[in-house]
This record gives C-alpha cells, sequence and structure tokens, in this order.
C-alpha cells in the first residue's frame, strides 16, 4: 500500500516536473503549468511572506482609508459624482452583510468630516503623505512578488500615485455609468425584448460586475510594480484573483449569515474583526493574483524547491561586466540607455539580482541613473576610455566590505597571502590597462540585431 503511494507520487512528480515546460503543447503544457502554478501558490502561502504582506497592507489600509477617500471624495465632487463613494465601498463591504452597510455609513461620515480646506497646508501635506504612504506600500508588497527591490524613482512615485489618486476613481465611475447608459438605451431595451438576445443580455448584465473586478485587478497588476508586466500575465492573473475573490465574497457572507457565535465572543468588536479578516483576504487575493502573473510571465521560475537567488562570486562579476558593456555599447553606438526592465528582459534574469549589481556600480561610480520618459536608465558617470575593466572587477569583488568586516581585518597567514597576492597580480596581467572602450568601440552584430527586435 504505501508503496503503491510512494510510486504514484513519484510518476505524478515527474510528469510535473521532469519537462521543460516549453518544450510542451496544447492540453498536457496548460495542466503541467496549473499544477506547477498550484504547488508554487502554496509553497509562497505557507512560506509566509505574502501572508506578512498582507497583513501589514490590512494595518496601512485602517491608517489610510479616510485620506484616500478624502482625496478621491474632492476630486469625484467636481464630477459631481461623489455619491457614488458609498455605493462602490458598499459592494467592497457586500460580503460583510448588514455590518458591511454599518462601516459604509460609518467610513462616509468620516470622509464627509473632512474639510480639506480648513486643513491648511500643513495638514493637507499630512493628509497626501498618508494617501502615498499607502501606495508605496502597496507598490512594496506587488514588487516583492516580482522581486524588485527598488521602488519608483521620487518624482515618478509622485506623479503616479497622483494619477491613481486622482484620475483613477474618475475613470472607475465613468465606466460604470457608461455600461449603465449603454443598458438603458432604447435599442438595448428594444433588443432585450427579442430572444435569445434578451436571455444574453441579461447574463451579460449579470458578468458585468465580474468584467470590472477582473479587469480592475488586471490594471492594478499593470501599473503598480515597478516593472514591466506583460499584458496577458496581468489579465491572468486578473482573472483569476477576480474570480477568487467574488467567489471567497460568497463564502465570507455564507460564514456570517450562518454563524451568530462571533457576535458572543467578540461583543462590539464583532464588526472590527470581521472588517480586518474581510481586509486581509482581500490583500492576500490581489497578492496571489500577482503572484500568478509573474509565475505566467517567468514560468522557468516555478521549481519544485525553492531555489534562494544567491548571486556567486563568479555570476556577480560576469553580471557586472555584461550590464557595464551593455551600457557602455548603447552610449558608444548612440543606442537608446537602458533602463532595468530592459536588463532584466534581455538578461532573462529576475529583477533582484540584476538591480543589485546595478546598485554597487551605482554606488562604485561607474554609473548614474537619470530620469527619461518617467523610467530611470543608466550611463556610463565617466567616458568608456576611462572606465578600467580591472578596477569594474575589483570594485564588484569587495563590494559589501566596511570598516567592521574588510580583507584588512582577517587574520593574516603567510600562505594564503602569497596566493590572494598571485591570484590579484594574474588578474592584472590579464587585463592590463583594458578599458570599456576596448569591448564596445567594435559592433556587435548579434547584439544588434537583438536590440533592433527588441525596439521594433
Amino acid at each position: 500500500m504505501v508503496l503503491g503511494i510512494q510510486q504514484l507520487l513519484g510518476r505524478l512528480n515527474a510528469f510535473v516536473w521532469d519537462d521543460d515546460l516549453r518544450d510542451l503543447a496544447g492540453l498536457h503544457k496548460l495542466v503541467v503549468f496549473v499544477l506547477r502554478v498550484l504547488h508554487m501558490l502554496f509553497r509562497e502561502l505557507m512560506g509566509g511572506q505574502l501572508n506578512l504582506r498582507a497583513m501589514s497592507l490590512v494595518y496601512t489600509t485602517l491608517l489610510s482609508i479616510v485620506p484616500l477617500l478624502a482625496v478621491s471624495f474632492s476630486v469625484l465632487k467636481s464630477f459631481g459624482v461623489h455619491n457614488k463613494i458609498e455605493v462602490l465601498l458598499y459592494n467592497v463591504l457586500t460580503p460583510l452583510g448588514p455590518s458591511g452597510v454599518e462601516i459604509t455609513d460609518k467610513i462616509v461620515s468620516f470622509v464627509e468630516n473632512v474639510r480639506v480646506g480648513v486643513l491648511g497646508s500643513i495638514g493637507f501635506a499630512l493628509l497626501i503623505y498618508t494617501v502615498i504612504a499607502l501606495l508605496q506600500k502597496i507598490e512594496a508588497a506587488f514588487n516583492f512578488v516580482w522581486q524588485i527591490d527598488s521602488l519608483r524613482a521620487l518624482s515618478q512615485r509622485f506623479s503616479n500615485y497622483l494619477s491613481v489618486i486622482l484620475i483613477g476613481p474618475v475613470l472607475i465611475f465613468s465606466a460604470v455609468g457608461f455600461t449603465a447608459a449603454v443598458l438603458n438605451t432604447e435599442v438595448a431595451q428594444r433588443l432585450a425584448a427579442i430572444e435569445p438576445f434578451g436571455t444574453l443580455m441579461l447574463f451579460g448584465s449579470m458578468l458585468v460586475p465580474y468584467i470590472l473586478v477582473c479587469l480592475a485587478f488586471t490594471l492594478i497588476y499593470i501599473f503598480i510594480p515597478n516593472t514591466r508586466v506583460q499584458f496577458k500575465a496581468a489579465l491572468i492573473g486578473g482573472v483569476i484573483a477576480g474570480v477568487i475573490w467574488k467567489i471567497t465574497g460568497w463564502g465570507f457572507a455564507a460564514f456570517i449569515a450562518s454563524s451568530s457565535k462571533y457576535a458572543a465572543i467578540y461583543s462590539s468588536f464583532a464588526i472590527l474583526i470581521l472588517l480586518l479578516i474581510w481586509m486581509y483576504l482581500s490583500w492576500l487575493i490581489l497578492l496571489v493574483g500577482s503572484q500568478i502573473a509573474y509565475f505566467v510571465q517567468h514560468p522557468r521560475y516555478m521549481t519544485l524547491q525553492r531555489d534562494p537567488v544567491v548571486l556567486s562570486n563568479r555570476i556577480r562579476e560576469q553580471l557586472a561586466l555584461q550590464i557595464m558593456y551593455l551600457v557602455g555599447y548603447n552610449h558608444f553606438h548612440d543606442r537608446p540607455a537602458w533602463s532595468l526592465d530592459r536588463f532584466i528582459e534581455y538578461l532573462d534574469l529576475p529583477g533582484e539580482p540584476v538591480h543589485r549589481v546595478i546598485r554597487v556600480l551605482v554606488d562604485a561610480g561607474y554609473l548614474v541613473e537619470i530620469t527619461s520618459d518617467d523610467a530611470l536608465v543608466y550611463l556610463p558617470l565617466h567616458d568608456v576610455e576611462t572606465i578600467r575593466l580591472i578596477d569594474v572587477i575589483t570594485d564588484v569583488r569587495t563590494a559589501g566590505e566596511n570598516r567592521v568586516v574588510s580583507a584588512q581585518h582577517l587574520k593574516s597567514l603567510k600562505a594564503i597571502d602569497a596566493v590572494m597576492a598571485e591570484m590579484d597580480s594574474a588578474r592584472n596581467s590579464a587585463l592590463g590597462e583594458r578599458s570599456l572602450r576596448s569591448l564596445v568601440q567594435t559592433v556587435d552584430d548579434e547584439l544588434e540585431a537583438s536590440l533592433a527586435a527588441r525596439e521594433g
């Protein structure tokens, strides 16, 4: 019996993990992909990081929900649709049942009592800061999923966040209003009286909330992470997360309707406890959808065992030279500067190790970050003729050393010191005075073709 179960598990393991996903096709590829995603999600949830991020977002949301809605309320008021906030909040909190109505009324009353005009410049600045802090925390959570360890540049962060705060609510309510207006037109009413169009329109109207939720999640996955997310990946993650969110809402509402013990246990705190649980589930589902989008875009990072992203010394040195070469090549041949997203896509590596090496090169004074077209790009800080390869290698090898831990603080052993000196001498002899220019001055046809294809 035990042996049979082990053999079955072995065959299942081989079916899921032995083949390269890129070599599969059709239903076989779909089944293997789904099983791998389920395994990865289970592992990520058991690891606890997504749970911790979701709980952190719950706390930040509680602090920032009233300022966020107050700013949105001020914008929507100028468009005459500020009363829609209450409807939106109620729809989000519908799984809470009657408690959702009570919480919505409380939040709306708080928002209406906020008078932006009497806050003063300092009060208004703190209000905006609280809202931006929430969006910054959200971006950090999504960046963690996408293995990006840096937020957007301050100027880009400010402009993007304000766009989300000021324009986002207008677009949401415009879409909802447009949908309702289309369904209420005379043409739509006539079509509804004709079968099978009437039945189709009925089902379509029932699907509209799901479509809007999935679309909202998709847009979040595209715009929030500080990296380029493919629309296909964001759409798949958004659809799955949207469906899970709606199903979870049904289950949560059924739990509340069928259980009255929580009120007996928590008394007046029951509403707050339910709100915290629902907010936690909502954020967790959003992060799970983002994780699915990440695996859709980077399927090769789905592995049976957790493989930590740790760069060996050899890879770190080679990656640093590759980055310097690509930056120097494009600068020398007057091609567009490299951004972090372009590096990630071209080198086909996770964002975190690439950015880690770039930070070393920036801190060592070889690269400089500038903002171009609302994105951070990298240029050589000095002329490529003056950047020596041996200096780049040395600075990358010694990155992380400080006055507490450095080669000078290690115990001196003559035999080992002699070996290290021989290695340094051999490296200096091999590279000599070679500069970055010696690498980038020759046109690389293969690189040119790849760059042209990506730019096209």
